[in-house]
């Protein structure tokens, strides 16, 4: 999975890792128990086995490109979300451009209302499973009752060689109000740290990446002042442009909702440790609308209920981690 690149003084190796919302990836079939009808042949999106395959393969394509300039291979790691389940998921590691790839998944189901859910992909020559597991982000509306939502999705394994503890986010939208919403992703953010602390106790130099759609940027309260302290890194701060960069866009500006966060000691890894080099979102003009009012924006599924046929409504974003051979 590694390709070696060239050094001065000895070699180095690039593995990639990423993350991608894929914006409403569910299949053809009517599940009773969720929101999902505008996503069947009858449904308001006419939501077709054709268009399905297209979008799979679409996607496909975006993750066998990631980080590929510099580590020549497709991601080791790719978080995931908006899958409505796993047979999405096998379907999209099963795509022509993914099927020769060696990727397994992991994924479970989230009490979501929609019926979206995270998962991660992994590279099995890359990264070698250990243990996954899910935690609940206990909400409430205004009436007191329970408000579901995605859980936080916990993968531990060992990333050529190195144990690693990867957390999947997808925090609550800001469709009612980003004010109105910031407690939900507060919350969130709380839960999150509890996670991370417990690890941490059990592991006190721990290799933590932290991914996800936060729906907030990564200078925003839930983020800046809630789980990224002292002890992470967000590479993700400095790629944020309103007017020129992000992963996703809102009356014309830009927001980075999709982060990929790195525990400090990626930072400082002794010789041969996993070490941080560089983040980046995925934007390349292929993945663009060229025109109209949404000129330059991620190239979507649908605009409103008008089928687009592009990849998702958010950019991807991948991050390089070095290992000396």
């Amino acid at each position: 999975m590694f390709s070696s690149i060239s050094s001065s003084k000895q070699s180095k190796k690039i593995t990639t890792v990423a993350f991608y919302n894929v914006e409403n990836l569910f299949d053809t079939i009517d599940n009773p128990a969720t929101n999902d009808d505008n996503f069947t042949p009858k449904g308001k999106n006419k939501w077709t086995i054709l268009r399905y395959k297209i979008k799979v393969k679409k996607l496909g394509s975006v993750i066998s490109q990631l980080g590929m300039q510099k580590s020549k291979n497709p991601p080791a790691i790719v978080g995931l979300v908006e899958v409505e389940n796993s047979k999405v998921v096998s379907d999209l590691v099963n795509s022509s451009y993914l099927t020769k790839q060696h990727y397994d998944f992991v994924h479970h189901d989230s009490p979501d209302e929609r019926g979206i859910d995270v998962a991660l992909l992994y590279n099995k020559t890359a990264f070698e499973l250990l243990v996954s597991e899910t935690y609940p982000v206990y909400l409430k509306n205004d009436n007191g009752q329970r408000d579901y939502t995605r859980d936080i999705l916990k993968i531990s394994g060992n990333l050529h060689g190195e144990l690693v503890h990867i957390l999947v986010n997808h925090w609550s939208s800001r469709r009612e109000g980003a004010a109105e919403t910031e407690h939900k992703r507060i919350i969130a953010a709380e839960t999150l740290r509890n996670i991370i602390d417990t690890i941490q106790e059990k592991e006190m130099d721990a290799n933590i990446i932290i991914m996800g759609d936060f729906n907030d940027d990564p200078e925003s309260k839930s983020v800046k002042n809630h789980f990224v302290k002292d002890d992470f890194y967000n590479p993700m701060e400095s790629l944020l442009d309103k007017e020129k960069k992000g992963t996703t866009t809102y009356n014309k500006k830009w927001n980075l909702f999709d982060q990929i966060i790195f525990s400090n000691n990626f930072l400082e890894k002794e010789k041969g440790g996993l070490q941080f080099k560089h983040a980046e979102v995925f934007n390349k003009d292929w993945l663009k609308i060229h025109k109209g009012k949404l000129k330059g924006s991620p190239f979507r599924t649908y605009i409103g209920k008008w089928y687009q046929g592009g990849f998702s409504d958010h950019f991807p974003v991948y991050a390089f981690l070095e290992k000396e051979d």
